[in-house]
C-alpha cells in the first residue's frame, strides 16, 4: 500500500533518537508520534489535559492509549487554565508541562506549514509580526515544512481515528477565524494558495527576529541602558523583559513600555496583564521598570 502522506511525515521526523512529543490526539500530533516511532526514535508522548471541556480526561486517555499502540511510552498531565486569556494561558501551561516532563530531551510539537501561515497573520494583528522557528531552544517543530493535509492523510493511511477539538470549529477563537475565513479569502484574492507564501514570510521573519534578539541582548529593567539602544533592539529587550515577568507580549504593551523609556515625562503606568484578579501595571520608578499591582 502506498502511503505518500505518511512518507512526508516520516521524512520530516528523521534524525531524532530520544524525544518527548506533545500529543493532543489530533491528526498533527498523532502523525508526528507515528512517524517518529516508524523512524526508530524512542518516544514519550505527553498528553496535556487542560480540563477545559467535558470529557477531556477521556480524550487524554484515548490519545495516550493510541500512542502506546503505536509503540511509544505515554503519560497524561493535567494543567489548570483560567478563562481570562484562554488561548495564551493554555499555551503557556502546555509548554511548561511538556518541558518539565522532558528533562534534557527535545520537546517536539506538530505545528505545520498551515499553522505557520496563521501565526504570521495573528502576530501581525497584534502589532508584533513574527513566525515560529523550527527550533527554539528545547522546542522543535519538525512539521513546519509540511501541510496539514499530510498529517490528516497520514492518519487516514494508517487507520488512526483522530480527535477533532470542538474549539477548532469555534470562530470566536481568532486562529479558527483566520483558518476558516481569512486564508480562503486571501487565496481567492491571489488566485492560488495563500498558505505557502505566508508561511515562507513567517519563517523568514522568525529568522530575522532571532538574529535581532541576539543582537539586542537579554531583557533588562534598566531604562538608561535601554534608552541607549536603537528602537528595534530596545523593543526586543523590552519584550524579553515582559516575557520574563510572565506577561503576554503585544505590540501595544511594548509600545507603551517603550515610551516609559524613550519618552519619559512622568506619565503613569502601562496596563500589561492580570494576576489574582488584579491589574498589573508597568511603571518607571527610579530609572527602572517595575511591575505594580493595582488595587482591585
Amino acid at each position: 500500500m502506498r502511503s505518500p502522506h505518511f512518507l512526508a511525515c516520516r521524512r520530516a521526523a528523521r534524525g531524532y533518537e530520544d524525544v518527548v512529543v506533545g500529543l493532543s490526539g489530533g491528526p498533527d500530533s498523532l502523525a508526528l508520534t507515528a512517524a517518529l516511532v516508524a523512524e526508530g526514535a524512542r518516544v514519550e508522548a505527553v498528553v496535556i489535559d487542560h480540563q477545559l471541556q467535558p470529557g477531556s480526561a477521556q480524550v487524554a486517555q484515548r490519545a495516550a492509549a493510541q500512542a502506546r499502540d503505536l509503540g511509544a511510552a505515554a503519560n497524561i498531565r493535567k494543567v489548570q487554565v483560567s478563562a481570562k486569556n484562554l488561548e495564551a494561558e493554555a499555551r503557556t501551561a502546555r509548554y511548561a508541562a511538556l518541558i518539565d516532563a522532558a528533562g534534557d530531551r527535545p520537546v517536539l510539537v506538530a505545528h505545520t506549514l498551515d499553522d505557520q501561515a496563521e501565526t504570521l497573520l495573528l502576530a501581525a494583528l497584534r502589532g508584533n509580526p513574527g513566525g515560529m522557528a523550527a527550533r527554539n531552544g528545547q522546542i522543535h517543530r519538525p512539521f513546519l515544512g509540511i501541510r496539514r493535509a499530510d498529517t490528516v492523510g497520514a492518519c487516514d493511511e494508517l487507520g488512526l481515528a483522530y480527535w477533532e477539538d470542538p474549539h477548532n470549529q469555534d470562530r470566536a477563537f481568532r486562529r479558527v477565524a483566520v483558518r476558516q475565513q481569512v486564508l480562503p479569502l486571501l487565496g481567492e484574492l491571489i488566485g492560488g494558495d495563500a498558505v505557502a507564501p505566508l508561511a515562507q514570510a513567517a519563517a523568514r521573519t522568525a529568522a530575522d527576529n532571532a538574529l535581532l534578539d541576539e543582537l539586542a541582548g537579554p531583557g533588562t529593567d534598566d531604562c538608561l541602558e535601554l534608552g541607549a539602544q536603537p528602537e528595534p533592539l530596545r523593543r526586543r529587550r523590552i519584550a524579553a523583559w515582559l516575557r520574563a515577568e510572565g506577561f503576554a507580549v503585544t505590540g501595544a504593551v511594548v509600545t507603551g513600555v517603550d515610551k516609559l523609556v524613550s519618552d519619559w515625562h512622568g506619565q503613569g503606568g502601562v496596563a500589561a496583564g492580570y494576576a489574582a484578579g488584579r491589574r498589573l501595571d508597568v511603571r518607571r520608578i527610579g530609572g527602572k521598570l517595575a511591575v505594580i499591582p493595582q488595587e482591585p
